[in-house]
């Protein structure tokens, strides 16, 4: 147990040293509004049903039914972060803004760049003096540095910490007559899958497909790319052209792994037609409550010889409240979140880690549930391999993405090669950030 907290607390510290569906409960905007003798705010998010979408309920439920100042409303954003700012860019133009916002690391200077916000420890100074030491009680500066944008500036505060790890129906490894334990290789992947669907019929891999570039980036930096390099894009590199081309040979040439949007290929895991799914630890909770096999999460693969590279996945939270009573019920609501027992239900939830520094052995925290949860263990272990999250400097962060998705679309649906693909993209985002 000792050596199992030592893991979970050295989790933050490598992270950063290495620094780095809930439907819609409302459709429009209620900032500014009242509900009684409460002011009513908005709380944006991205998480799904199946990602945590419950948990978010569950909190804003409970958080309402205390407060008495303070009344949360809920909104999902499809399209994960990138979706999350285009909504938030509109919002902004028609001069409205929710009080609470999740920002996805890869748009931290995005975000911060293009939106007005207040960073949490100015609320805290101007209003709440009981908890003016509040942040630095209870994060690691390191932690809280997660959230400082390359101006300095602190933008928010650290609220989601995730890796990639690899999901398996051991069942099904079995079955086809392969080591049950999964492999350990991105080489072993391949031939992994393309085994189960000889032998099984089944479909032998997925890697995660939401309006981001996270578990992509893992598979190319792991064999030695660089998603960028003194701002400028190097994802074409023949390190990153050989990841790739394993990827799609598997799913256009090998007919073993499957392309499929991020819902879909997650389902397909749970339903057992698919043997391994490579997502985030994130989806821990959704896959282990639904799966009906002998399922596991070990370690993300390596690259034969090569060092593992992980971007950090998860989100910060930032005040985008413009008026005083809106950033106020804005910090009542985010220290709720921030409570030992808010950062554990979230965790036990999703399968995030929390980045509040006493909650994983603190007894009305995680300590009971890390002694009997086995399946964090991969995502807590494999943390020295952590690197950032790409983010494309200046105003170019939607852009990249959003061209970065449509070459993977065009890749894995067969009309570019891998090369012609990424060389072309490349290209494109470094005209962009000129």
């Amino acid at each position: 147990m000792k050596l199992f907290l030592r893991l979970f607390s050295v989790f933050t510290l490598v992270f950063v040293l290495a620094a780095c569906g809930n439907a819609d409960k409302s459709s429009s905007s209620d900032s500014g509004s009242k509900d009684g003798k409460k002011t009513v705010i908005e709380y944006w998010h991205v998480n799904a049903e199946t990602q945590g979408g419950q948990t978010v309920n569950e909190l804003v439920d409970a958080f309402n039914a205390q407060s008495k100042t303070t009344k949360v409303v809920a909104k999902f954003n499809p399209d994960m972060y990138k979706g999350l700012m285009q909504n938030l860019q509109a919002e902004a133009a028609a001069g409205k803004a929710p009080a609470v916002v999740q920002v996805g690391w890869a748009f931290k200077d995005y975000f911060s760049n293009n939106f007005s916000y207040t960073s949490p420890q100015e609320v805290i100074d101007q209003n709440f003096p009981e908890d003016k030491t509040f942040l630095k009680d209870y994060f690691n500066k390191n932690v809280m540095d997660l959230a400082v944008n390359s101006d300095g500036k602190q933008v928010g505060i650290p609220y989601s910490l995730s890796s990639p790890v690899l999901y398996i129906n051991r069942d099904i490894l079995r079955k086809a007559g392969l080591n049950e334990n999964g492999p350990k290789t991105w080489e072993e992947v391949k031939e992994f899958s393309k085994i189960i669907k000889e032998k099984t019929g089944k479909n032998g891999f997925y890697l995660q497909e939401p309006a981001d570039n996270w578990a992509t980036q893992a598979l190319l930096e792991s064999n030695g790319a660089q998603m960028i390099t003194d701002n400028k894009a190097t994802f074409a590199s023949n390190e990153g052209i050989k990841a790739y081309q394993l990827w799609a040979d598997m799913i256009l040439k090998d007919k073993s792994a499957v392309h499929l949007s991020w819902d879909q290929g997650v389902q397909s895991f749970i339903d057992g037609n698919v043997a391994m799914a490579y997502t985030t630890i994130a989806q821990r909770s959704n896959i282990q409550n639904n799966a009906k096999f002998d399922v596991a999460a070990i370690k993300s693969p390596a690259w034969e010889g090569k060092e593992v590279k992980l971007p950090a996945g998860g989100a910060m939270l930032a005040i985008t409240a413009k008026d005083q009573d809106q950033q106020k019920a804005a910090w009542e609501f985010m220290k709720y979140l921030y409570s030992v027992e808010s950062m554990a239900k979230w965790t036990e939830g999703t399968g995030y880690v929390p980045p509040r520094k006493d909650v994983a052995e603190a007894e009305n925290g995680l300590k009971k549930y890390l002694e009997e949860n086995e399946m964090m263990q991969a995502a807590i272990e494999q943390m020295d391999g952590i690197v950032p999250w790409t983010s494309f400097p200046g105003d170019a962060g939607l852009q990249a993405e959003q061209l970065l998705l449509d070459a993977r679309d065009q890749i894995l649906g067969g009309s570019v090669s891998v090369e012609e693909g990424l060389k072309s993209t490349e290209k494109a985002i470094n005209e962009i950030l000129k």
